[in-house]
């Protein structure tokens, strides 16, 4: 592909070349001081990955699917049932799909291989600062998310292991719903978080993925034999109003967000190509779009307008395969938050590190205090906002909001930056179609960001 010339004036930000552990991570912080020109770049940053296309769809899909998938069947009752929501989900999915070949697009163009080191490339600093503080937000949000859902599943569990009906007053205080969220996340979920490295996680993601399957297919199969105990409350067949099916958007964008992960999974193939990597996240998404829409429709249907928010809430607390189900999510969730803080953390620390000057190389005892610090800190202000924010619905459709930025926004705003970088006297119409297409991205992922934010703002206000 022809490199287009982005933002030719480099001198405004700074970009890494630290092949080290930043490079790694999902989300790396970009925290040198000197530019880095052609004449530059190492021979390994040139260097071509070693994931397969079929190995780069399987990554795709594991990035994309998890907890999220708990709430798409409110989503579905959210939209107006199971048609309103197939052609919500349908229609969306051109734009996710497009946003991800864009971001690989302007990764090849700039020769970043992060997210945020794109938008920091094509759009200048101060977006690339918005995005990153977007990051940030966005995984410490989602990982508030994962401990109300530990909390949800533990719930159930411990109903069925201390053999009490639901609903029944007087627990004991061990099983009190914020002791089981505070002793579980202490126990498994702090000391996860501190190390410097998560590769060891690797074996956990493969059976947190197992687990993703597994929910779908029992959730599938309640419906196709219910439990006698189980009657579905009204099965909604048409949106109450547009903005009713406006509202399912932020559950759909948490659910298909890979964005954030995509560019340095389209810079670990073999070859990297963006129309081969159109063919891969093309694939992963409709792997993910029959995931999501089986647990969607099946789950709508078995309990209708009273599905709870989280689709395994709905069921029975001694359903076995349920609670097998249960175990699985928990499972999911305890790898899943270490995995996003140490995203959200290395943002954090590459926008201190750039605040203060500092360079990346330094002594490894400051580094491992400000670790340590960083984690304690994201770690307890998550578990308090958890332990007094119940309702995951609430806070899945906040980081939705956030979560359309990543997929609409910030990709809408590097294909326009990237075309009118092409300073041709002539545009031909394809030029003009494509900056209108980056409007249209841009326009939409602001709208639902926006209306995510009013309703998260004013409807508990009114309320």
């Amino acid at each position: 592909m022809a490199q287009v010339s982005i933002n030719s004036d480099l001198g405004e930000w700074g970009f890494s070349t630290d092949p080290g552990e930043r490079a790694r991570l999902l989300q790396s912080p970009c925290v040198d001081s000197d530019p880095k020109s052609e004449g530059e770049v190492s021979p390994e940053s040139l260097s071509r990955g070693t994931t397969s296309t079929f190995g780069a769809i399987f990554i795709v899909v594991n990035a994309c699917l998890g907890a999220g998938l708990l709430n798409f069947p409110a989503a579905f009752s959210t939209a107006g049932g199971v048609a309103a929501g197939i052609a919500l989900q349908m229609g969306m999915l051109v734009f996710i799909i497009s946003g991800l070949v864009i971001l690989a697009y302007c990764s090849q163009a700039s020769n970043e291989r992060t997210y945020q080191e794109v938008v920091w490339a094509v759009c200048g600093k101060l977006t690339g600062v918005l995005c990153e503080v977007s990051i940030a937000i966005y995984t410490f949000g989602t990982c508030i998310a994962f401990l109300i859902i530990i909390g949800d599943q533990q719930d159930k569990i411990i109903a069925v292991l201390a053999k009490e009906p639901e609903g029944a007053g007087g627990s004991p205080w061990y099983t009190d719903r914020k002791f089981t969220i505070s002793l579980t996340a202490f126990l498994f979920i702090l000391p996860l978080s501190i190390p410097r490295e998560i590769g060891f996680q690797k074996y956990a993601s493969f059976l947190s993925v197992v687990g993703t399957w597994y929910v779908t297919a029992i959730v599938i199969i309640k419906y196709i034999w219910p439990d006698k105990e189980m009657t579905p409350g009204d099965i909604l067949t048409r949106p109450t109003s547009w903005m009713a099916v406006f509202n399912a958007m932020p559950t759909i964008c948490f659910g298909f967000q890979c964005h954030v992960s995509s560019v340095p999974i389209f810079n670990s193939m073999r070859q990297p190509e963006v129309k081969t990597w159109g063919a891969v996240v093309t694939a992963a998404m409709v792997i993910a779009l029959a995931v999501y829409m089986g647990t969607g429709i099946c789950g709508f249907l078995t309990f209708g307008a009273s599905v709870d928010p989280d689709v395994l809430l709905s069921y029975p607390s001694n359903d076995m395969a349920v609670a097998v189900a249960r175990a699985f999510i928990i499972l999911s969730v305890l790898t899943s938050y270490s995995i996003l803080h140490f995203c959200g953390r290395a943002v954090v620390e590459g926008l201190w590190l750039r605040y203060q000057g500092m360079p990346v190389e330094e002594d490894l005892g400051r580094e491992r205090r400000r670790r340590v610090l960083q984690t304690v800190v994201w770690f307890l202000l998550t578990l308090l906002l958890a332990l007094f924010i119940p309702d995951i619905g609430k806070v899945i459709s906040v980081i939705g909001g956030l979560a359309a930025c990543f997929i609409f926004v910030f990709p809408g705003l590097c294909l326009i930056q990237a075309k009118l970088s092409e300073m041709e006297e002539v545009k031909p119409a394809s030029w003009w179609a494509l900056v209108s297409y980056g409007v249209l991205l841009v326009t939409l992922g602001a709208f639902i960001f926006g209306q995510t934010t009013a309703n998260a703002v004013f409807v508990d206000l009114l309320a």
